[in-house]
């Protein structure tokens, strides 16, 4: 567990590998230097990860450093900010994954020998020059743009044998109808959560009554506990009650989009809590997954007879917020339409490889996000083959590569512009690297 940690840790500091590397600057960049702890820190990273070539990649760590560092240096001349409030969040959003990784804020602590607002400390101007150059590099390329003619050009000059090939893909707008729980299934989950806090309050152990009735499968094998959490990491409801909670106090009955809990909580620490939760999940029965096919069927027949089309039919009946978009589906990974028939889950996968442009699958049975069963109708808007990229096809893609072919050339004459304007000593361990851009070496 150690070594994983080590690694990333190394996103924040060079300073764990390297505690016994006897420390020197490599590069100095106008105000900026380069020690050879930062080098070493990286390396040491590259060799976990499976890489050999040590020293072409070395020198390729060292090559990103110093744009880094350019970065960083040409950002306060410009006396570019980054606020506290940025900074916070940003040393919270890593200490959260980090705990993640280890299991408890305890774990980094005594891993790191430091409390966490000791590692905080160490790191905020760390966190500062990273977000720093960050800022620095979106304003390079923020008003770089390409024309139609330009992506055209671009393809134009790609040659033939080296085009790539874009995988089968799919764009696909779904009708969602999910079971509507009944009063008495309820009802029936309240009570049996209210039985559980009773046995609560006469001293049995929270953890024991999570670990074998929790619908959470996550949390259930540690006790229903969740981990330290901070505001917003948790679904409103469920937080609300959360935040509320005194002392090893347990919260009434709460209803989430996942279902029915109740809480309690560990410990608090600042603005982060660490709770521990029963979650029971209401049942639906046969007989209304039956009901529900049944209505989803006499949906897609209405569209099949031309009474509604699909789109308005996914506005007027689906359960799912995709219902505001005609049903269209967004895939997450890119924020397009499209999917990659490769990735789809197996049983949407499966469904969709027979059907044509335009067509209508017949209701397939599904598993919410809450773990409820549902039923959905697939209409497939599009569907690409696996073919050599072109224009008419794939100008999207083909753009968005433009694009950022053009915003390496912004970045590289940049790179030029401001190598020759600045102070630039590299020490002579440095001399036998190639470079891709001219650095001066002193």
């Amino acid at each position: 567990m150690k070594k994983h940690i080590l690694i990333a840790l190394l996103l924040l500091s060079s300073k764990i590998y390297c505690q016994k590397v006897i420390d020197g600057v490599e590069a100095i960049i106008g105000n900026e230097i380069i020690l050879t702890s930062d080098i070493e820190a990286q390396y040491q990273q590259y060799l976990t990860q499976g890489y050999t070539n040590g020293g072409e990649i070395k020198c390729r760590i060292i090559e990103d450093l110093l744009y880094q560092k350019l970065l960083l240096n040409q950002a306060k001349i410009d006396s570019l900010e980054i606020s506290e409030q940025e900074i916070e969040s940003e040393l919270e959003k890593r200490i959260r994954y980090f705990v993640g990784q280890v299991g408890s804020k305890e774990k980094l602590e005594e891993f790191y020998g430091r409390s966490i607002i000791e590692i905080k400390s160490e790191f905020r101007d760390l966190i500062n020059d990273q977000l720093l150059s960050q800022r620095m590099q979106v304003g390079i390329t923020a008003g770089v743009k390409v024309t139609p003619s330009e992506v055209k050009t671009y393809f134009n000059n790609l040659a033939k044998d080296s085009l790539p090939t874009v995988e089968a893909e799919v764009e696909i707008s779904q009708i969602v109808l999910k079971p509507e729980i009944s009063v008495e299934e309820k009802e029936r989950i309240k009570n049996k959560l209210e039985t559980f806090k009773e046995r609560i309050i006469k001293g049995e152990d929270f953890k024991v009554l999570a670990t074998l009735y929790s619908d959470d499968p996550g949390s259930a094998k540690n006790g229903g506990e969740l981990g330290f959490v901070g505001r917003g990491d948790l679904v409103p409801a469920f937080e609300a009650a959360a935040y509320k909670l005194k002392g090893d106090e347990l919260s009434d009955i709460i209803k989430s989009e996942f279902g029915y809990h109740i809480i309690q909580l560990i410990e608090r620490r600042g603005e982060q809590i660490n709770v521990r939760h029963i979650l029971l999940k209401p049942k639906v029965s046969s007989t209304q997954l039956m009901e529900l096919k049944s209505e989803i069927e006499d949906i897609a027949k209405q569209i099949s007879d031309g009474k509604i089309t699909f789109e308005k039919a996914a506005l007027n009946f689906s359960d799912d917020e995709s219902k505001n978009n005609e049903g269209l589906l967004i895939n997450p990974n890119s924020g397009s339409s499209m999917f990659i028939m490769k990735d789809l889950d197996p049983t949407l996968y499966f469904v969709i490889e027979i059907m044509s442009d335009n067509e209508i699958s017949a209701p397939i049975i599904m598993q919410t996000d809450d773990g409820r069963k549902a039923y959905r109708l697939i209409k497939l808007r599009k569907k690409t083959i696996a073919h050599t990229a072109n224009l008419i096809e794939d100008y999207d893609k083909i753009r968005n590569v433009t694009l950022s072919e053009k915003k390496q050339e912004t970045i590289n004459d940049w790179l030029e512009e401001k190598i020759a304007k600045t102070y630039i000593k590299l020490g002579n361990s440095l001399k036998d690297c190639t470079f891709d851009h001219k650095w001066i070496i002193l």
